[in-house]
């Protein structure tokens, strides 16, 4: 919970101030968090406020508080701070010289709240009055901007005024209702912390307040909050934030509506009149020398004479012609246009019928959303049912962390599959939510692992009483052989999103080595950038899915945008059958933003043989049992089945 009020004799202290211009800037809009919750106001106090008489500096009453500050997560040293006149918290930590030693970047920074791990996090701009006496703030630098900061328009949003025209709440970083699809914050980072902590003056409206306070997106939209004590209990973006002091609660979205393709509609006509250019502008940007036409455009602000800026690309057009042909040799190009007008008419056919996409939709019901955390690491993926309540995902979910490879980690760990998950809103889902049961992690060339889930989960509806939900059947029965070639089709949860499918076309092993020479050759004008994706990729053992690789007839190959959560996704080929485990791609880029060149799926039937191979050579009868009756009427898995799980009886000779 937050922290306790501060004492009455401090805002006593603090009753006659009533504002004080900041020795700098105070805070750029958003959102904040905090740990300890500041007094109670007794007044709404509105914008117009900022009217009011602003005293000198030498005729102030006393502001003099303390607070603590440690610049390392990592060790115990606290510096002190003694505040002896209204400014933001970073203002006066900025005071330290710990602080530019350390070279922070005031925007890539986060400022947590009290001692508790991960709870409270404030805006670099907090009000250092809504601190509680003796509190400790942790600096900690990031890689990324958190905070959007801007300059107040007038002064009125650089005074910082007396605590009790504050209020001060709670932002959830876990969104609630329909906020599943929707990016809340500038950064995810923020996301490891519980709660942003924000404030406003009294008089101001939510929306304000959170766009004031730079930490979230700018296009929250028509939003709620929902009291985290009392769900149901919602304040409409447009309310003051008079009663939401010591208060938590999660941003909560409308359900999508017709009436949102109207307002984007809007929206775009309102971008196209701004996209007005100034041709003069343009032409001298050109006269430079070769540029992109969006970099031009970008620097003018409008005009309605196009004719000299065409003039000028048309002789450009001579030298991009030129270039074309040299990417190109021959009739190359008219090839390569052929085939991929061949590869989308293959999978338009195929996955725009109806009748297949309903089928696909039915199977898609045994997908699910998988949640694993264990102590401190949360790990995203997808999964599917093999039968009964056993479900199959990517074995490097749990291998590619550390925390997995202790002897206690299965009981340290927690597993929730959500089935159904394909509407944001969350009162739709299945939930399946327990410690896991292990069946099979041994395989990690197949990249596959077997887990047992709770045979009931439960609904979590609102509007009926939790009820109990079974695990949907299973696609073990559905496996089929890897096609070499043709149509296929990803359906999975990437990024943790809810249920998305992507048509695909297989990349044959013989085609690999140019396709990826194609995606590459965009890059061989930056050499050094070309030469430094070449050898990520090659770091990642590319060269073993190409022509004379140890792993090049083992999986198959496909290109998609469906990774970053969607590994253990089943893939189906053309006629709905599941032949693939999605696993992995080869990516490049940097931490935070990656991207794939090639992605590849490992056969089903050679992890069915490894998985009853498994089972066999543990003497687990009872499962085999299970899935030889799963695999009936199968003949790919009833073959397989007959070559690992030899009969204990020897057939009769017969002449």
């Amino acid at each position: 919970m937050p922290p306790k009020k501060q004492n009455t004799k401090d805002t006593k202290n603090t009753q006659d101030i009533r504002s004080f211009l900041s020795s700098k800037r105070s805070a750029s809009p958003g959102s904040n968090k905090e740990n300890s919750q500041p007094g109670g106001a007794t007044a709404p106090q509105t914008d117009s406020d900022c009217n009011i008489k602003v005293k000198q500096e030498n005729d102030t009453d006393p502001h003099r508080h303390h607070f603590t500050v440690k610049f390392d997560s990592s060790k115990s040293t606290e510096h002190t701070f003694t505040c002896v006149q209204p400014c933001t918290v970073l203002e006066a930590i900025k005071s330290c010289d710990e602080y530019k030693k350390m070279k922070f970047t005031d925007e890539k920074i986060t400022i947590k709240l009290g001692k508790s791990d991960k709870k409270y996090i404030v805006a670099t701009h907090f009000p250092c009055i809504c601190i509680e006496e003796d509190q400790c703030l942790t600096i900690s630098r990031r890689s990324e901007q958190i905070e959007k900061r801007e300059e107040r328009e007038n002064h009125c949003d650089k005074m910082i005024y007396p605590r009790d025209q504050y209020s001060v709440f709670y932002i959830d970083t876990q969104g609630g209702v329909n906020t599943e699809t929707k990016t809340l914050f500038r950064s995810n980072i923020v996301k490891k912390f519980k709660c942003l902590c924000v404030y406003g003056k009294k008089g101001t409206t939510v929306e304000a307040a959170l766009k004031r306070d730079g930490r979230f997106v700018d296009d929250l939209g028509n939003f709620h909050l929902s009291d985290n004590e009392v769900e149901n209990l919602l304040t409409h973006c447009t309310q003051v934030v008079d009663n939401l002091n010591h208060k938590e609660f999660k941003i909560r979205l409308p359900k999508y509506t017709s009436d949102d393709d109207e307002e984007q509609h809007e929206s775009s006509n309102c971008s196209q009149q701004l996209r007005k250019c100034d041709i003069k502008t343009i032409v001298d940007e050109i006269n430079q020398g070769p540029v992109s036409v969006k970099t031009a455009l970008t620097k003018t602000d409008g005009s309605d004479n196009t004719e000299e800026i065409y003039n000028l690309l048309r002789e450009q057009f001579q030298c991009l012609k030129k270039w074309m042909e040299s990417r190109f040799p021959g009739e190359s190009y008219q090839e390569a246009v052929n085939l991929r007008k061949e590869d989308f008419g293959k999978i338009q056919a195929s996955f725009s019928e109806v009748f297949r996409v309903r089928k696909l939709l039915n199977l898609s019901r045994s997908i699910c959303r998988l949640r694993i955390v264990c102590s401190s690491v949360t790990v995203h993926g997808t999964g599917f049912v093999l039968f009964d309540n056993y479900i199959m995902t990517n074995a490097h979910l749990f291998t590619n962390h550390a925390v997995f490879q202790t002897d206690d980690w299965i009981a340290n760990t927690t597993v929730t599959a959500v089935f159904n998950c394909e509407n944001p809103d969350e009162r739709t889902w299945n939930f399946f939510k327990g410690r896991p049961s292990v069946i099979s992690l041994a395989n990690k060339e197949l990249d596959y692992v077997v887990l047992k889930l709770n045979p009931q989960g439960q609904n979590i509806s609102k509007k009926t009483k939790k009820r109990k939900i079974n695990v949907p059947p299973g696609l073990l029965n559905k496996f089929s052989p890897m096609p070499p070639n043709g149509e296929a089709c990803v359906i999975g949860h990437p990024g943790g999103s809810v249920k998305k499918m992507d048509p695909t076309c297989i990349i044959e092993k013989e085609k690999r080595e140019e396709a990826v020479n194609n995606y590459l050759n965009s890059y061989k004008d930056t050499m050094f950038t070309f030469l430094s994706i070449r050898q990520q990729l090659k770091d990642q053992g590319i060269e073993n899915i190409m022509m004379g690789g140890n792993e090049a007839d083992k999986v198959v190959t496909y290109n998609t945008l469906m990774y970053h959560g969607s590994s253990g996704s089943p893939v189906f080929d053309a006629s709905c059958r599941v032949f693939g485990l999605h696993s992995s791609g080869f990516v490049y880029g940097h931490p935070g933003h990656t991207e794939s060149v090639i992605e590849l799926a490992h056969p089903l039937l050679n992890i069915f043989k490894s998985f009853v191979t498994e089972l066999r050579d543990n003497g687990n009868e009872d499962l085999l049992n299970k899935v030889k009756e799963a695999a009936k009427g199968n003949q790919y898995l009833e073959n397989i089945l007959k070559d690992v799980v030899s009969d204990t009886e020897e057939p009769m000779e017969t002449e």
